[in-house]
């Protein structure tokens, strides 16, 4: 017989998840929630039509000070550096607290059409001690894959999901992208504020991204991309609207109306790549990008 579900297995298995203790969610390649069993929805405090993306699904959490217990006093940041993790994997396990005192044993299981199943269950009854060295290596990990300033990927991180593609079938590509005239800006406008401008350019890449895409910072004002399943022309495409959109005037610090723009070098990943050799196209490009005038896009 073969090892499928049909109808009746289906609602077999819907049956058990809706009287299971297992937290059990269901998350569609936007990251918007799709099924949640009650166990899920009471852990985090869902009504049960309630359909946010995840992101907001943190954000409500965060506010109302319910669901999962965030230890940082920027939550813009935790949250920058927990999508960088989020969906980047077919399979990831991970701990993590609730408000409400208990310890889940998390995993996310992500299909080749990006739909995401999320399982928990709870593993409180572990010794205090043993919890407390888990969750310590557990932020040691966070923070050497994480950028401090924006919480994105750092530069070790975002060329690990590089290289991770380099072993799946294509198409994939890579961007590096770079903030136009940054040193002027913190000659202009002072190294705090240019912090705020890296800040604030980490956020609009993110919520630019699907959930699989990476970007994370290389060092300085120069950051990259990695775009899965993604073909040269869709990644133009995507890089050209990132540009245009950039370039609007926003709220910055004290600047109510800051506009700033940035360049890119954009290049498909080839069959027996390396990382070296992607980034170097992406570079090369990056560097004709800024000698052809700025706020532009070039492929290698």
């Amino acid at each position: 017989m073969p090892n499928t579900l049909h109808a009746d297995h289906i609602q077999q298995l819907q049956t058990l998840y809706q009287g299971s203790e297992l937290l059990v969610a269901l998350f569609d390649t936007n990251d918007t929630l799709r099924y949640a069993n009650p166990a899920f929805r009471q852990a985090y405090h869902l009504a049960d039509t309630a359909m946010p993306t995840w992101v907001q699904l943190m954000r409500d959490n965060h506010a109302r000070h319910t669901g999962t217990l965030i230890r940082s006093n920027d939550f813009e940041t935790w949250l920058g550096s927990a999508l960088s993790r989020r969906g980047k994997q077919p399979y990831r396990m991970m701990e993590s607290d609730l408000h409400d005192g208990r310890w889940l044993l998390m995993t996310e299981t992500v299909n080749e059409a990006g739909w995401m199943l999320c399982t928990a269950v709870d593993i409180s009854n572990l010794a205090t001690g043993e919890r407390s060295l888990r969750a310590a290596r557990d932020l040691a990990l966070r923070a050497a894959s994480t950028d401090e300033l924006t919480g994105l990927s750092n530069r070790r991180h975002i060329l690990a999901l590089m290289a991770a593609q380099l072993t799946r079938p294509g198409p994939h590509c890579v961007a590096i992208l770079d903030i136009d005239f940054f040193k002027q800006i913190n000659d202009s406008h002072g190294h705090p504020f240019g912090d705020l401008v890296l800040v604030d350019f980490a956020r609009y890449l993110q919520r630019q991204l699907r959930r699989s895409d990476g970007v994370g910072r290389l060092g300085g004002e120069e950051f990259m991309l990695v775009l899965p399943d993604t073909a040269l022309p869709q990644a133009g495409q995507l890089l050209q609207h990132l540009l245009v959109g950039l370039h609007q005037p926003r709220a910055i610090g004290e600047h109510s109306h800051f506009s700033y723009s940035c360049s890119g070098g954009l290049t498909q990943l080839l069959p027996d790549d390396s990382v070296q050799c992607a980034y170097h196209r992406a570079d090369a490009a990056l560097y004709r990008a800024k000698q052809n005038g700025r706020q532009r896009l070039e492929t290698g």
